[in-house]
């Protein structure tokens, strides 16, 4: 990731700070007990808040964590705090932790939920790494079971992620994709997973075990709307060596093109036509937005 550039600001139960400072007996802290999302800014506004709002709550539903206060009221203090941080775009993280309780893994000592949210300059990836692609590599660790720890559910906990990132970056590489328990392609450790053969646009089903983004829901619906041929499936790691583009979604990253998978070229070894194609209508479709 980038230099980040702009102002930070910090919005802790409603009350805006320079520096953030939450308690070692918060469970987010102790046990890795929150959910969170991140929104970047285009124009300074928002980008798809609602969307990301909704799978916040969803994501509270999925650990039994009851968030104190509406929607309404979290989009006035995201407001509220990208306008005390003053920067031109924004990265907006919104947390929710189970708050402090007893050194004890038991939620029920945790009575008042923190409600977190941090405004920074958006970072500022290379451009080089749109031009020329990135580098990915499959790894062994495997993604969490929905049985266990649902990846469709956001939570502060992404130590499966960290070590996934850790091993690809051994290979020499930038970003991991692992697979599910029965070898089924599902994402990479902090983006979702697009790639082409036979001219059809390809990406691992819901039910493999992903995060659905909302930047990949994005990328679905424009593939729809401009006739690019697309398939939710079930693929395993076989089938990605074959592919003749590849490229990763993310509201940081938005569509990163990959060139190179497990130290060899992807396709012609540059992103391919598709991927580009979906960078530009993605683009314009940040661009449309008020």
């Amino acid at each position: 990731m980038g230099i980040c550039r702009g102002h930070s600001d910090f919005n802790i139960n409603g009350d805006i700070q320079d520096e953030a400072f939450i308690s070692i007996f918060d469970h987010g802290f102790l046990f890795g007990d929150s959910i969170y999302e991140v929104v970047c800014t285009n124009k300074g506004n928002p980008c798809f808040l609602d969307e990301h709002l909704i799978r916040l709550y969803e994501s509270a539903s999925g650990i039994s964590l009851e968030i104190p206060n509406t929607s309404k009221e979290i989009k006035e203090q995201i407001q509220n705090t990208l306008n005390s941080a003053e920067n031109d775009e924004s990265y907006i993280r919104i947390i929710v932790t189970r708050g402090i309780g007893e050194v004890d893994i038991d939620p029920s000592s945790c009575l008042n939920p923190n409600i977190i949210i941090f405004v920074k300059g958006i970072p500022q990836i290379p451009a080089e790494s749109y031009r020329k692609g990135v580098s990915i590599a499959l790894v062994s660790i495997k993604r969490n079971s929905a049985d266990s720890l649902n990846p469709a559910v956001k939570t502060g906990n992404y130590l499966n992620n960290v070590l996934a990132r850790i091993e690809a970056q051994k290979m020499g590489a930038e970003d991991a994709i692992m697979v599910n328990s029965l070898g089924q392609l599902t994402e990479g450790t902090t983006s979702n997973l697009f790639f082409v053969k036979g001219g059809r646009l390809l990406t691992p089903v819901k039910e493999c075990g992903i995060l659905s983004g909302i930047t990949r829901e994005k990328i679905i619906q424009i593939a729809h709307k401009n006739g690019i041929t697309l398939e939710e499936g079930k693929w395993s790691s076989e089938e990605l060596f074959n592919a003749e583009e590849i490229f990763l979604s993310g509201t940081v990253k938005k569509i990163m093109p990959v060139t190179v998978l497990d130290n060899r070229p992807v396709g012609k070894g540059i992103p391919g036509p598709i991927t580009q194609k979906i960078m530009k209508l993605y683009s314009e479709l940040l661009d449309s937005l008020d």
